[in-house]
């Protein structure tokens, strides 16, 4: 009985048998794979319970909005600012009754860092009154931002 590429005249065969090397490849392949970390970063917001009953009077506040541009500035109510000087006017809207609302809208194009260290800041200095604002933008998928 002949194998593959081998002769009938009961030579010896010259090609080196790859199987037993490509199963324990597909071992190892296997091993690093599982044993990989998942990449678990994750910004935790506190979100109001869906269970909490609606304000009996409603009162309207006044609004600040926070706005990270793509080069990284921050803009309160459209001048630009420093992360020092956010910490400082989001403590002094804190002694303000109602407190005012903070509007965050990150530019689509604005980096992460920034962003991420911007909500730290917020959610740091105690705010209760946030939303994010300008995501409905990108309710679909593929879309390009502003693009009808």
């Amino acid at each position: 009985m002949a194998m593959s590429g081998g002769k009938d005249d009961g030579s010896p065969m010259m090609e080196m048998n790859t199987t037993p090397l490509i199963d324990v490849m597909l071992v190892l392949l296997i091993m690093f794979i599982i044993t990989i970390p998942v990449a678990t970063h994750a910004v935790n917001i506190d979100l109001p319970s869906p269970a909490a009953p609606p304000p009996d009077v409603i009162v309207e506040r006044t609004k600040n909005k926070v706005v990270i541009m793509p080069d990284s500035t921050i803009l309160w109510n459209g001048s630009p600012v420093n992360v020092n000087q956010l910490s400082g006017l989001l403590q002094a809207t804190l002694a303000i009754q109602p407190e005012p609302e903070l509007q965050y809208q990150p530019d689509a194009q604005a980096p992460y860092d920034t962003s991420v260290r911007v909500l730290n800041i917020i959610k740091g200095s105690g705010v209760t009154a946030f939303g994010f604002v300008g995501n409905e933008q990108y309710s679909e998928f593929g879309k390009a931002p502003g693009a009808k």
